[in-house]
C-alpha cells in the first residue's frame, strides 16, 4: 500500500509539471502572438491617426480642385461668348481654347491639390516622375501623342470645321466633332465613322461643302441618227429655264465621245448649295432630259448586238452528197 501511495504521488507530480510546463508554453505563445497583433493595431492606429489628421487638408485639396474645375467651365463660356459672335472668328480656334485652356486649369488646380492634400509633396516631383518615364510612356503612349498633336494642328489650320461634308480615305461624311484623339464623321446613310486624327492629317480631304457653288454633270448618250445640234439646244433651253442653276459660271452641252453604240454628251452646270444639293439638280435635270428627247423624238440608245448564225453553203452541201452517193 505505501509503494502504490508513492507512485500515485509521483504520477500526481510529473502531470502537475507537465500541466504547468504546458500552461507557461501557452501563455508564452499567447503574449507572443498578442504582441503581433498589438504591433499590427498600433500600426493601423496611426494610419487612421494620421488619415483623421490630413482629413481637414484632404477636404481643402478637394474644395480646391472643385473651384478650378468651376474656373474652367467659367473659361469655357467666357471665349465662347467672346469669340463665336464675332465674323472673323474661325470656329475651331474656340475649340482649340475650350479644350487646351480648361485642360491646363484643371492640370494646376490639381497640382495645387496635390500639394495641400500630401506633405511634402513638389510639383517637380511630379516633373521628375515624368522625366524618368518619359521614354517608356513615349513608347507606350506613341499613337495617342500622335493623334493627340495631329488633332491640334487641325484646330488650329482648318483645313475643314464641323458641319462640313468631307471625303477622308474613301470615307464620306458630315463632320459632327473634331476632339484631341479623333475626329467624327456622320455617313450618308446614318453611321458614324471616327478616324484618328493622324490619319486625316497625313492624307488627302476632300471638303465638298468648302464653296457654295458646286459643278454638276451628267453624260446622255444619242443616237448616230439624230441631230447632235438640236439635242444641245434643248438640253441648253432645259438649263436656262431652271431658276436653281446659276447663270455664272455658264453652263455647256459638248461632244464628248463617240462611243460604240451612242454619241455622248457632256452636260455641266453651277448650282448652289445653299439652294439645293447637286444630287437633287442632276436628277432633276436627267429627268427633264428624258421627257424632253422623248418629246422631240431624240433616241437615247442602248447598247444593241447583232448575231449572225453561219448555216453553210447550200451549193456545198449538194456537192458533197452527190459525191456521197
Amino acid at each position: 500500500m505505501a509503494e502504490e501511495a508513492n507512485t500515485l504521488s509521483e504520477v500526481a507530480q510529473d502531470t502537475t509539471q507537465l500541466i504547468h510546463s504546458a500552461g507557461e508554453k501557452t501563455a508564452k505563445s499567447v503574449i507572443e502572438h498578442t504582441a503581433k497583433y498589438n504591433d499590427a493595431y498600433s500600426t493601423i492606429d496611426k494610419f487612421v491617426d494620421g488619415f483623421w489628421e490630413r482629413m481637414p487638408y484632404l477636404c481643402i485639396a478637394l474644395v480646391v480642385l472643385f473651384i478650378f474645375w468651376l474656373l474652367s467651365k467659367l473659361f469655357k463660356f467666357f471665349v465662347r461668348k467672346t469669340l463665336e459672335n464675332r465674323s472673323y472668328t474661325r470656329q475651331n480656334l474656340v475649340l482649340v481654347l475650350n479644350r487646351v485652356g480648361s485642360t491646363a486649369i484643371i492640370f494646376f488646380g490639381f497640382l495645387i491639390a496635390m500639394v495641400i492634400a500630401i506633405p511634402g509633396f513638389t510639383p517637380s516631383q511630379l516633373m521628375s516622375a515624368l522625366g524618368i518615364g518619359s521614354v517608356a510612356i513615349g513608347f507606350a503612349f506613341k499613337d495617342i501623342f500622335q493623334n493627340m498633336l495631329s488633332g491640334i494642328l487641325i484646330l488650329l489650320g482648318e483645313p475643314f470645321k464641323i458641319g462640313d461634308d468631307i471625303i477622308v480615305n474613301n470615307m464620306e461624311g458630315t463632320v459632327e466633332d473634331i476632339q484631341i484623339r479623333a475626329t467624327f464623321l456622320r455617313s450618308p446613310d446614318g453611321r458614324r465613322i471616327v478616324i484618328p486624327n493622324a490619319t486625316v492629317y497625313t492624307s488627302a480631304v476632300t471638303v465638298n461643302t468648302a464653296y457654295q457653288r458646286r459643278r454638276c454633270e451628267f453624260i446622255v448618250g444619242i443616237g448616230y441618227e439624230d441631230d447632235v445640234q438640236k439635242a444641245k439646244d434643248i438640253i441648253l433651253k432645259l438649263l436656262d429655264r431652271d431658276t436653281k442653276i446659276l447663270s455664272q459660271p455658264g453652263f455647256s452641252v459638248n461632244v464628248a465621245a463617240l462611243a460604240d453604240f451612242s454619241i455622248n454628251l457632256k452636260v455641266q452646270w453651277w448650282v448652289n448649295t445653299t439652294e439645293t444639293s447637286t444630287s437633287a439638280s442632276v436628277s432633276e435635270v436627267q429627268e427633264l432630259v428624258i421627257d424632253a428627247f422623248a418629246k422631240h423624238n431624240i433616241s437615247i440608245p442602248y447598247p444593241v448586238q447583232e448575231v449572225k448564225v453561219y448555216r453553210g453553203d447550200p451549193s456545198v452541201d449538194e456537192l458533197d452528197s452527190g459525191r456521197a452517193k
